[in-house]
């Protein structure tokens, strides 16, 4: 009788996403990437700080502290009084509303958009269609610093509560990337409102110092 060939066992495939050891190993190297994407952001959140408080000098001296005052208003309320943690996370659920539609964008949006602050811009641009008063203006500022000192100091802890990554990669990154966009987008606000503010200048001023600063850690590591 001739004996009927066993059929061969497939040999076992194994799928990266799952397989433990390979896919530690890549979120490691993908949090190694990360940091160094992080740190490479922060010369751009010093230039950008810079080039904004620059821009925010040429303004009238009460418009900036209004401003300032907005920030620190909301950091002592964070501090001392409340915590309005219901109020940012609102602002998130109507984000994710509007960005439902698009994927991608439901997870970021809530933390790259200060939310409050682009509905603050919208009321103002139409409050200047109606009223041609200028004395208005000194307490939307104060709202804007207020809106703005809320949703950097939650996303910061919401970043930071959420990732557990060892390096923090995902925090510094992350929390980098949202300031340098939400004070584009603040300059953005402050160019319409503003005559003096230019958005050209806080652009220029940002790239030319964080240029600066590349160029000196590439001399003192690699030409000294």
């Amino acid at each position: 009788m001739e004996k009927k060939e066993s059929p061969k066992k497939a040999s076992p495939k194994i799928d990266i996403n799952t397989h433990p050891k390979i896919s530690g190993l890549s979120h490691r190297l993908f949090g190694v990437i990360k940091l160094i994407l992080g740190i490479s952001l922060l010369p751009f959140v010093y230039s950008a700080t810079v080039a904004f408080y620059n821009e925010l000098g040429i303004l009238e001296k009460t418009v900036t502290n209004y401003f300032f005052g907005g920030i620190i208003c909301f950091l002592m309320i964070y501090l001392f009084i409340y915590e309005p943690i219901i109020i940012y996370n609102k602002g998130q659920k109507i984000l994710e509303a509007v960005f439902r539609f698009f994927t991608p964008l439901v997870k970021v949006a809530p933390y790259l958009l200060p939310i409050y602050t682009i509905i603050l811009f919208l009321i103002y641009l139409l409050y200047s269609l109606v009223s041609k008063s200028n004395v208005s203006i000194k307490y939307f500022v104060l709202l804007f610093g207020f809106s703005m000192g809320l949703h950097l100091v939650f996303s910061a802890r919401s970043l930071r509560l959420r990732q557990s990554d060892f390096l923090k990669a995902n925090y510094i990154f992350g929390f980098s990337l949202i300031y340098i966009i939400n004070l584009a987008l603040l300059s953005l606000c402050f160019s319409f409102i503003f005559d003096k503010f230019s958005l050209v200048n806080f652009f220029n001023n940002s790239f030319q110092m964080a240029k600066n600063i590349f160029y000196a850690a590439f001399k003192q590591l690699f030409l000294s």
